[in-house]
């Protein structure tokens, strides 16, 4: 029989009654035809409950126990849905993730899979048995400890598991129906797509757009993994489609441009008047990489008297450590002042039509310079463009590019 995994987040299984309904939408898929393995978020608000007794418990904690916490939640949902699939004549159990095993890596709090071992889930699926896995969360092999994967770690639970079962595809149930050209709530006019390729979903999720995590897309692409965004909300007799994340070739038509997505979780630091010579960009960034910041759009300006300004962005919640470790490096950088600001945006127009498509990016300019849009910095690849704004104008931003690359549907 084809296998099938379902991912419901925790918004799904909120409540009790909500679990009943999920426990109906899998209820359908195994009627179809399909073994089941379902993977669970932890109930709504659970997770950060967790969090804050640990906080409470000590500011400076043990990430190891943190974990043993923390993955708590996702055991709790495993288990009232496999009572609630039981409840409607469905053979179920859960699994944890130790149980399974997901294995991974010792990095307890931000864990990466390093293989999973489905057997047992397998074995059971020839009993007629639908398997419930607590997501986010594996162990350790060597230490036996638990591990969580991190936020939105369920997503990338439920994409490793198809992969590792040999599913015919995965679907991620959420509290939407889909992936839309942007948020909804900023452009009333955006559009659910049909289907987006796996490349746009990566951009669009490392970009801002918050339907999917990113590690979970990287896994879906690595593996050809055809992926469903849908909504739990829905009748589960009489279901949307919702989109599907799938390969280039699969998508028969694609536009130009796909979606507009938008951050505000963005910082702006300026080093003015570093001594242009060799290795100076690596005195800058290489402290900021082994401190975990990531930096995202990098600005460049020499004048004519060997030296240079640097310009970058780092996510709004890095901006004080990456400052303080620039001021402690800044013999060795050798800059005259830092300078920095929090209030903005980076907005993004993600396509892989752009690829022979030339002037996208200009007339994308044109617009927001049209608006009165300033923009401070640029970045590009060969299937998006980003902009650094103000914060002020990023709504703005976000509706005129929308409108200009025609993605706007009916209000």
């Amino acid at each position: 029989m084809p296998r099938l995994v379902m991912k419901f987040g925790g918004t799904s299984v909120a409540t009790v009654e909500r679990i009943h309904n999920v426990a109906r939408h899998v209820k359908r898929e195994i009627a179809a035809g399909y073994d089941v393995a379902v993977v669970v978020s932890a109930m709504s608000g659970k997770t950060n409950e967790l969090v804050a007794w640990c906080k409470e418990a000590a500011r400076l904690h043990d990430m190891r126990e943190y974990d043993a916490v923390v993955a708590s939640g996702e055991q709790v949902t495993s288990g009232l849905l496999a009572i609630a699939l039981q409840a409607q004549g469905v053979a179920a159990r859960s699994w944890q993730g130790w149980q399974t095993p997901v294995l991974t890596d010792a990095s307890h709090g931000a864990a990466r899979i390093m293989s999973i071992e489905p057997e047992g889930i397998i074995e059971g699926f020839g009993r007629k048995e639908t398997a419930v896995v607590a997501g986010f969360q594996g162990i350790h092999k060597p230490s036996g400890r638990i591990t969580t994967l991190g936020r939105g770690g369920s997503d990338t639970s439920a994409v490793a598991l198809a992969a590792a079962i040999g599913a015919e595809r995965c679907d991620i149930y959420t509290d939407v129906d889909g992936v839309y050209t942007t948020d909804p709530r900023v452009v009333s006019k955006a559009r659910r797509m049909d289907r987006i390729a796996f490349e746009e979903m990566l951009e669009m999720a490392s970009l801002g757009a918050k339907v999917m995590q990113v590690r979970s897309v990287e896994l879906a692409l690595k593996h050809d993994m055809p992926t469903y965004v849908r909504s739990s909300f829905d009748d589960p007799d009489d279901p949307r489609p919702g989109t599907l994340i799938c390969r280039e070739e699969d998508i028969m038509e694609s536009q130009v441009v796909t979606g507009v997505a938008f951050s505000r979780d963005e910082a702006q630091i300026t080093l003015r008047r570093v001594i242009d010579k060799p290795g100076v960009a690596a005195s800058v960034f290489m402290p900021l990489a082994e401190a975990g910041i990531n930096v995202d759009m990098i600005v460049q300006t020499i004048s004519d008297d060997s030296m240079t300004d640097m310009t970058f962005t780092v996510a709004a919640s890095d901006f004080d450590r990456a400052r303080a470790l620039l001021e402690k490096a800044k013999g060795e950088i050798g800059f005259a002042a830092l300078a920095g600001a929090k209030d903005v945006a980076k907005v993004s127009v993600v396509g892989v039509g752009m690829r022979s498509h030339a002037g996208v990016a200009a007339k994308g300019f044109r617009a927001l310079a049209e608006k009165g849009v300033n923009i401070r910095a640029i970045s590009t690849s060969e299937i998006k463009f980003s902009v650094l704004i103000d914060a002020a104008y990023t709504e703005l931003a976000v509706r005129t590019l929308h409108t200009l690359y025609g993605l706007d549907g009916e209000d």
